[in-house]
């Protein structure tokens, strides 16, 4: 799985660069535009969206404002991407030990 994750799991900032691409491409905007709008680097933009570059609280501030997106939606969309990796490594965990359970006895 390429450099979007560190063992088996997707580093975040990969799932905030996924985001704020998808979210970019459909409101039909370029890198330029953004870079305008968001008054950052093009480049910048361009390493979050990649992930390479972890934003800050007031970088994804101006990139959302720039999109036209609630910060709180971009954080939405992040959140669902994370929860559907946790449900698949869930899924492939409980196929491994299906009838695991912790049994306490007293002492």
């Amino acid at each position: 799985m390429n450099q979007k994750t560190t063992g088996q799991r997707t580093v975040l900032r990969q799932f905030i660069g996924e985001v704020l691409r998808a979210r970019r491409l459909a409101s039909g905007l370029t890198l330029r535009d953004v870079s305008a709008k968001a008054r950052v680097s093009l480049g910048y933009i361009s390493e979050v969206e990649r992930g390479h570059k972890e934003p800050s609280s007031e970088l994804l501030s101006a990139l959302t404002t720039a999109l036209d997106v609630p910060l709180s939606q971009m954080l939405l969309d992040v959140s669902a991407l994370v929860a559907a990796e946790e449900a698949t490594e869930l899924a492939s965990v409980s196929s491994i030990a299906p009838d695991v359970s912790v049994q306490v006895s007293a002492a």
